[in-house]
């Protein structure tokens, strides 16, 4: 498999709602110094997001215009369009997502993630 198509993998798994909901999945794909500059302005790191996704209102969501940046050997840069579906506790939401992923000891984590409100 090509890295492109594996890390829409890892991305696409992170929208699921049993991945959200399972810590140790999670913990695996998140880096432990990982941040994100969240829609809302928030800071967030590995262990905040954790445990704001035990209590999520899940939305499903989609991808589109996937792209990849390989920025060394082991970090990557992947940029896309994100969709959350509305449902009765949340709206419909359109954003500008980027991660940069890395590979440590033979496995991809997700280092770093923003999304923007379009």
């Amino acid at each position: 498999m090509d890295l492109a198509a594996h890390l829409l993998d890892l991305e696409t798994l992170l929208h699921q709602q049993e991945v959200r909901a399972n810590e140790a999945v999670l913990r695996r794909l998140i880096a432990e110094d990982f941040f994100e500059f969240g829609v809302s302005g928030t800071v967030w790191t590995r262990d905040a997001v954790i445990d704001a996704l035990r209590d999520e209102s899940f939305s499903p969501r989609k991808i589109e215009d996937f792209r990849l940046t390989l920025l060394a050997d082991d970090v990557a840069l992947v940029t896309y369009r994100g969709h959350r579906f509305a449902t009765p506790q949340r709206p419909a939401a359109d954003s500008l997502r980027s991660s940069i992923w890395t590979l440590r000891e033979g496995q991809w984590q997700m280092q770093f993630h923003q999304g923007t409100v379009l």
